[in-house]
């Protein structure tokens, strides 16, 4: 699940909460934690959430992981892993850039600055969070997607 894409289909589909988020979205800014959770809550309410899930983009800010690894709700999970893919910024720029070009709008220079501005302020922070509770794997994310899968699948597969 990832929550981005959460977070826009309800844009896209006009929706009160999509309303609430379209704002930060399009100006790169992370969406207020209460409509996150809202978000991410509704999908892992789907029975298909039942048997397992990978959440992408979430948590993403230590006050969000606090909140869901205490258990507390609406949205408390239990983390077996957390699979961080290192990549430094300039190549995470080139291939932000490389997005927009391919359709999303939301990705223009200005906003792929201030995406990295608010990683490194408010998403950074977690490394710590998740390496002191021994749940963290760095994975090497300048590698091909072909390396890049297999080396998240074997991260996965370790951690069950």
């Amino acid at each position: 699940m990832s929550s981005g894409d959460l977070l826009r289909r309800e844009v896209r589909a006009e929706t009160e909460l999509g309303r609430a988020v379209d704002a930060f979205i399009a100006g790169g800014d992370l969406v207020p934690d209460e409509l996150v959770f809202a978000v991410v809550a509704g999908a892992l309410a789907d029975p298909d959430s039942a048997a397992g899930y990978i959440l992408d983009g979430f948590p993403r800010t230590l006050s969000q992981a606090e909140r869901a690894c205490a258990g507390r709700p609406p949205v408390g999970i239990e983390i077996d892993v957390v699979v961080y893919l290192a990549l430094s910024d300039d190549v995470a720029r080139q291939r932000l850039i490389a997005r927009a070009t391919q359709g999303r709008s939301d990705d223009d220079n200005a906003v792929i600055e201030r995406r990295l501005g608010v990683y490194h302020s408010a998403t950074e922070p977690l490394l710590e969070f998740y390496r002191r509770r021994e749940m963290l794997c760095a994975i090497d994310a300048d590698g091909t997607v072909d390396t890049v899968t297999a080396a998240i699948l074997d991260a996965i597969k370790r951690s069950v």
